[in-house]
């Protein structure tokens, strides 16, 4: 009845393990099953030159979408807020909803020059363009051994 989760009989020995996993049992329960990260779908193409990342964002505003780019890490963060008003003829409220929403995500992507990268968003798609730094080539050569 009200989904009450029954205990250990006394005669059982109760290890913190035992305790632990009793409580956290309590997780499994439906109510958490719902509950889950928002998350955006995110393509990462290697062009050997640059790399170019496609992200689906949509109904956020292109001004409610941020870009950052540091120790190596890009993140990606956008925001949407939302508000309806209904008010009837005397300024009384009959119904108000507002919501909010906001989702990131970062990527580890290390040897690219970052003053060089571009960014467009369009009808949902957010696409970033980052080429990689020009890295000097290893000519190497022989060490003489001596003696």
């Amino acid at each position: 009845m009200f989904g009450l989760v029954p205990f250990a009989m006394r005669n059982d020995v109760d290890t913190m393990d035992n305790v632990f996993d009793r409580m956290m049992n309590v997780f499994d329960e439906p109510f958490m099953s719902g509950f889950h990260t928002p998350e955006f779908k995110v393509d990462v193409k290697d062009n050997g030159d640059s790399y170019d990342l496609t992200a689906e964002l949509p109904g956020f505003q292109k001004g409610n979408i941020t870009l950052t780019y540091k120790d190596n890490y890009l993140t990606i963060g956008a925001k949407n807020e939302t508000s309806s008003d209904e008010k009837d003829e005397k300024g009384n409220y009959v119904r108000r909803e507002r919501s909010q929403s906001s989702v990131s995500r970062s990527f580890y992507i290390d040897g690219i020059d970052d003053s060089k990268a571009t960014a467009d968003y369009k009808d949902g798609i957010l696409s970033i363009h980052m080429p990689k730094t020009v890295q000097a080539e290893d000519t190497g050569h022989t060490i003489a051994i001596e003696g």
